[in-house]
């Protein structure tokens, strides 16, 4: 089972205003809880832990999180609100987002609530997105992740979200808690961008990332595909041309069908990981391409099932 830790929220899509109102659709998301449901929908066993509220939005998400069998036992139920993302997306269908969860259910998790030993059966744990450095949450998940380092995969997508941070001067001493004791590490161009305001480059960035202890360093960008590092090297695997919907919910796509195609091939260890050759990342990297390249043919995160991808991997070519 892999563990995802984080945020679920909703999401509120909204539309161009039409007079004094402005059309919304409220949508079940957090980044943490799309990858859960994608790495069950791409046939791994998934479990979630995070704070969620008990109120109509919280009773949402558990439900959703169990129609889509995600393991709901380390889900710590509270009276606390549910966090809303309002998204409003671009017409080049990239979405920006704000925030309104100022001590809310995903914030609110403690050390008093993380479990005291972990099942033998999980064999990684996901942390990402604004969780990882907003209190008291952030010291929480740091400190679950510390303990299980080197035991477990520990796999992390900073996924950066200024606007829920709020104060990004404390994101880096944050975030590098996250970062010693990742075995993974899945970012994007934009991720790097904003988190060196560009005075790095992607491979500056990897080269960071491995030299505080990580076994593989990944980075999406976008339609031009991906890159990752490793001891082994770097390869790169170009983006699939497709018809883009919208780019809600590729990243966790991305991230989910890294940790799916690893454990699905037996590699999800950190010895394992260590010890991929540059063909075995490129294959890893083609699995997940192919997987986010479903989900932006669609609206909003509706993250492909295993089948899905296999078919697209697999499909005969035209003519």
């Amino acid at each position: 089972m892999i563990l995802v830790c984080g945020e679920a929220l909703v999401d509120l899509f909204v539309g161009a205003p039409e007079g004094a109102e402005m059309p919304a659709r409220v949508v079940a998301g957090g980044s943490p809880f799309n990858v859960a449901i994608g790495l069950a929908r791409l046939g791994v066993a998934a479990g979630f832990l995070g704070g969620v509220s008990n109120d109509r939005f919280g009773t949402l998400l558990a439900d959703i999180l169990a129609s889509e069998g995600v393991d709901g036992r380390f889900v710590v139920r509270t009276d606390r609100l549910t966090t809303i993302s309002a998204v409003a997306t671009g017409k080049d269908g990239h979405p920006s987002y704000s925030f309104h969860g100022e001590g809310a259910a995903d914030r609110s998790l403690t050390l008093d609530d993380l479990p005291a030993a972990l099942p033998e059966t999980i064999g990684a744990l996901t942390f990402g997105s604004y969780t990882m450095a907003v209190e008291p949450v952030g010291s929480a998940y740091a400190a679950l992740a510390e303990r299980e380092k080197g035991r477990r995969v520990i796999s992390v997508d900073p996924n950066l979200r200024p606007t829920a941070i709020g104060d990004m001067a404390g994101w880096h001493g944050a975030a590098e808690r996250f970062y010693r004791a990742a075995t993974l590490i899945k970012a994007s161009e934009e991720d790097v961008q904003i988190a060196w305001d560009g005075h790095i480059t992607v491979a500056e960035a990897a080269a960071y990332w491995l030299d505080l202890g990580a076994q593989l360093v990944v980075v999406t960008a976008g339609e031009r595909g991906a890159t990752a590092f490793s001891a082994a090297g770097r390869v790169s695997v170009p983006g699939r041309p497709v018809a883009v919907r919208d780019t809600v919910g590729a990243g966790d796509t991305f991230h989910a069908a890294l940790l799916a195609r690893l454990a699905r091939t037996g590699r999800l260890s950190p010895a394992a990981i260590a010890g991929l050759d540059l063909p075995a990342l490129k294959e890893l990297l083609t699995y997940a391409v192919a997987a986010a390249s479903i989900t932006v043919t669609r609206c909003g995160a509706d993250l492909p099932s295993a089948a899905e991808v296999e078919a697209l991997l697999y499909a005969a070519p035209a003519g």
